[in-house]
């Protein structure tokens, strides 16, 4: 098999992320269902389903995709992916939206992780691994980029109807699947999964994972937990917009499509930030970054807080592809997929239990006070891990070993 075959799954990952990220509807999705009879209540139901589907499944596929191969995982997400957003675009009730939704959470969670790991072993098979940070910043570059876009044009395509965007959709969802048939999987050699003793297999992974390599499941705790704050963080935004005084969806818009566009920017060039600190500095400046803006926002009931939350989003930017690779370089290669599954995992799990505590104090009190304390708990919950990490960091210098 030809290098340049190979290769090609760079670009094809970089499209199967825009597609994903591309989602016109989210500007009216909450325009949408009422048009349509559903409450407030139900979003956040169905949300919550999708969340949980994700959640339960996350695992499970990650290690699917280390048996039957991550391109075919892939494949699958994708299907999944463009079955939902037809059923979106068909459905007029809350049994119809939450069969999407399904849907969607289904093949989300056959990507999550399938897709870095194939990454990553694309890289290895052309031993260019050294490049996955620059590789992977630019993909999740393209994906907020195209996230920012979505902003933009799903409210203009919404002028002429609220399911015009679904409609929209699905081309875009199909283009994903289409990239995803083209994938190619690598030809790397490393020992397989066995294929019996499935859940025996995936709890030795688990173990492995967060028990027997305390390095690696550092990482992974460390990168969960900062995912769980930026996921929170995306839900607290526009809370936080109304109580600033920000309430036309134009500007929803306007200010979405920034904060991506930052995100997209900082990933891109991610890799040399990364080579530019030692690992133990570049993991306190993430978490003092991230944090550090909960604490401000929390303090700050200005438009000050506007500025704050654009850099947490460029702390974000970077967060995101650097914890992914160590992650990925404390992993071996035949559990890579579910290894990057169980962060998926762990970070949905955190979110889950927390944040409805952030909800209510927001309705409660303050969406003020509710950052407050999401600052400290993100700052608890990170810790040890933290501390674990750059004291082993300065042992071994910024050097890590990849398998």
């Amino acid at each position: 098999m030809s290098s340049s075959n190979i290769s090609s799954n760079i670009l094809k990952l970089t499209i199967i992320k825009a597609s994903k990220w591309l989602m016109l509807f989210m500007p009216v999705i909450w325009l949408f269902y009422a048009e349509n009879g559903l409450t407030i209540a139900d979003l956040f139901v169905i949300q919550s389903i999708y969340s949980i589907t994700i959640a339960i499944i996350e695992i499970p596929s990650g290690y699917l995709a280390d048996i039957m191969g991550r391109r075919r995982a892939i494949i699958l997400g994708t299907f999944f992916g463009l079955c939902g957003m037809i059923v979106y675009s068909l459905s007029y009730s809350f049994s119809g939206f939450l069969a999407a939704a399904l849907c969607l959470g289904i093949g989300q969670s056959f990507i999550s992780g399938s897709d870095t790991a194939l990454m990553f072993d694309t890289l290895i098979d052309l031993k260019r691994e050294n490049e996955f940070v620059k590789l992977e910043g630019r993909v999740v570059s393209a994906g907020n980029m195209a996230e920012a876009l979505a902003f933009v044009l799903g409210g203009i395509i919404a002028e002429i109807s609220l399911r015009a965007p679904f409609y929209c959709q699905i081309v875009i969802a199909l283009i994903g699947f289409i990239a995803a048939i083209r994938l190619v999987e690598p030809a790397i050699k490393h020992e397989r999964l066995l294929k019996k003793n499935a859940w025996s297999n995936i709890a030795s992974i688990i173990k492995f994972s967060l028990v027997t390599n305390k390095t690696l499941r550092h990482y992974l705790l460390f990168s969960a937990i900062i995912g769980a704050a930026t996921l929170s963080m995306a839900w607290f935004s526009q809370p936080l917009f109304v109580s600033l005084g920000i309430e036309s969806a134009f500007y929803f818009g306007v200010i979405g499509a920034v904060l991506n566009l930052l995100v997209a920017i900082v990933s891109f060039y991610a890799h040399h930030i990364e080579r530019r600190f030692r690992i133990s500095s570049l993991l306190v400046s993430i978490l003092i970054l991230i944090i550090g803006c909960y604490f401000l926002m929390g303090i700050h009931n200005s438009q000050w807080a506007l500025i704050i939350l654009a850099i947490f989003y460029l702390a974000r930017g970077v967060a995101t592809p650097v914890l992914r690779d160590y992650v990925n370089r404390h992993t071996p290669s035949n559990m890579r997929a579910t290894v990057m599954s169980l962060r998926s995992f762990v970070t949905r799990i955190i979110f889950s239990v927390i944040s409805p505590a952030f909800g209510v104090l927001a309705d409660i009190y303050s969406v003020q006070q509710a950052l407050m304390l999401a600052s400290v708990v993100f700052l608890i919950l990170s810790m040890n891990s933290l501390i674990f990490l750059v004291k082993t960091e300065r042992v071994v210098g910024s050097s890590t070993t990849i398998d």
